[in-house]
């Protein structure tokens, strides 16, 4: 979102795709939520605030890293971009998977599973405290290896922005490219709440990641998957939803006695 706001010519193909996205679950009987999508474009607005102060204090950091780096691979060389595009895929794919085996990093994350139907608007249904939660600490690791910034930057914007798409039920399996790429049939098994689909399909533009390290699912054939989060939140406030899974957090954190007990809540499975 933060993403489309600073470049509003992004902003009208989005707009088509989620009015043909309405009109097709209308024609075919499958609702859509109003409210749901409203809220997730509420807390869109919200990510817009708050993401951006994150991004000045993450731009810090990344950019003091730069100097102590153990290569400093040429940002004007074709190869470093190739080189780049697997390395932000690799390291999103395991930022992603933590984000659903850490707890720290789920309560941030989970905001983004909250929407019960999976529908473009949910692409933008991010949280508000990607700082707090620390899982941009995984690209200081890119940095440090020798790719610039900058570069980190652009790629993985690239790569967030390729996810936008995949957030629907319109678009069925693709044929050969569902071996190597992420679709949206690879991320509707991602986004389902059902046991057998949990902690699946991490990948941002690549499934490979995943069919290497035993992560992969393939969406079911034949019935519809269930979404959402496995407690189910009922609500369609941005605060509540930013914010639930914190509130969760801390209230686990504050029966807890202990250090060693917070911490194995707080980096224990959610």
């Amino acid at each position: 979102m933060r993403l489309v706001l600073q470049h509003p010519v992004l902003l009208i193909p989005i707009l088509l795709l989620v009015l043909v996205e309405i009109v097709w679950r209308r024609r075919n009987a499958r609702g859509y939520d109003r409210g749901g999508a409203l809220a997730s474009l509420g807390v869109a607005l919200g990510q817009a605030v708050f993401r951006p102060l994150g991004a000045v204090v993450i731009g810090i950091v990344l950019l003091a890293a730069e100097p102590i780096a153990l290569f400093h691979f040429p940002s004007d060389a074709a190869l470093t971009w190739i080189a780049g595009f697997f390395a932000v895929d690799f390291v999103y794919y395991w930022f992603h998977r933590f984000s659903h085996t850490v707890r720290w990093l789920w309560a941030t994350h989970a905001v983004h599973h909250s929407a019960a139907q999976y529908v473009l608007p949910s692409a933008v249904r991010l949280g508000w405290t990607e700082l707090f939660s620390l899982g941009w600490l995984f690209y200081v690791a890119l940095v440090l290896i020798g790719f610039p910034p900058l570069m980190i930057g652009v790629l993985l914007g690239a790569n967030l922005l390729y996810q936008f798409p995949l957030h629907t039920e319109m678009v069925g399996r693709l044929g050969p490219l569902e071996a190597i790429f992420n679709t949206p049939s690879h991320h509707r098994a991602h986004h389902a709440s059902e046991a057998a689909f949990l902690d699946c399909n991490f990948g941002g533009v690549l499934i490979v990641w995943d069919r290497l390290f035993g992560t992969f699912r393939a969406e079911p054939d034949g019935r519809a998957l269930r979404y959402g989060l496995v407690h189910a939140l009922d609500s369609h406030n941005p605060l509540r939803i930013a914010g639930h899974e914190w509130l969760r957090l801390f209230a686990a954190l504050r029966t807890a006695r202990g250090l060693g007990a917070k911490l194995r809540i707080a980096l224990g499975r959610p």
